[in-house]
């Protein structure tokens, strides 16, 4: 059988989501859980270019970045495929998984940081940026359709992780209102007994996203 190690930390939604993807399949790894704070030799030989987690070991060879072990996995690994056969539905899923990390997350935990009246701007053009995302659900359960997929897996942060930033950041950006697409799928996603089962508990997510609000904000006030 094929060695395969996933370096992950157990608090980020980057490396959960491969979790989720590796149990989907049913394919067996050895987890090595990574103190980000102390970097192991073997996380810093296998990314040296971004020194961060996720890294999956496959036979000895790293491959680095979530969304792209994430099709690495489905490609290897034929069994509950996660991206769609059709090459147009499979560029729009990557096209929305991207845009999931570099606008929604990413705009989120700016608006959480943020004070005063910059603050109101990014939470404005993080609402929008979810909104986007809302639109994608239209007439379907989960991204991928009747299953969950790529996409949902890409975007399953927000039902766990997203409710912890706004807290912190004493904002709300989804909810049943504003978006009851993604609201309603975020309740159903984490519903799922295998994607339940891999998610941090709640209390050391906040005290970790409160610890780096602090930090910057303390670091932005300095440099002023």
């Amino acid at each position: 059988m094929a060695e395969l190690k996933l370096i992950a930390s157990s608090l980020s939604c980057f490396c959960t989501r491969i979790e989720w993807a590796l149990k989907l399949k049913g394919v067996e790894y050895e987890y090595l859980e990574e103190d980000l704070r102390n970097k192991s030799p073997l996380l810093l030989t296998h990314n040296p270019v971004h020194k961060k987690v996720p890294v999956l070991l496959h036979n000895g060879k790293p491959i680095a970045e979530s969304l792209i072990i994430l099709e690495y996995t489905d490609e290897t690994w034929k069994d509950s495929p996660l991206l769609p056969e059709d090459p147009y539905e499979k560029a729009m899923a990557r096209f929305w998984a991207k845009f999931g990390d570099e606008k929604c997350l990413l705009g989120a935990f700016d608006a959480c940081r943020a004070e005063g009246d910059e603050k109101e701007k990014f939470i404005e053009s993080a609402v929008e940026s979810f909104a986007f995302l809302e639109k994608q659900l239209e007439g379907k359960k989960y991204f991928g359709g009747e299953q969950i997929g790529y996409l949902d897996l890409a975007l399953g942060w927000i039902p766990h992780w997203l409710n912890v930033i706004e807290e912190v950041g004493c904002m709300k950006l989804v909810d049943a209102q504003r978006t009851p697409l993604l609201h309603q799928w975020g309740q159903e996603f984490m519903e799922i007994p295998l994607i339940k089962e891999c998610v941090p508990p709640r209390d050391k997510l906040l005290d970790r996203f409160a610890a780096s609000i602090i930090y910057l904000r303390s670091l932005a006030a300095s440099q002023q």
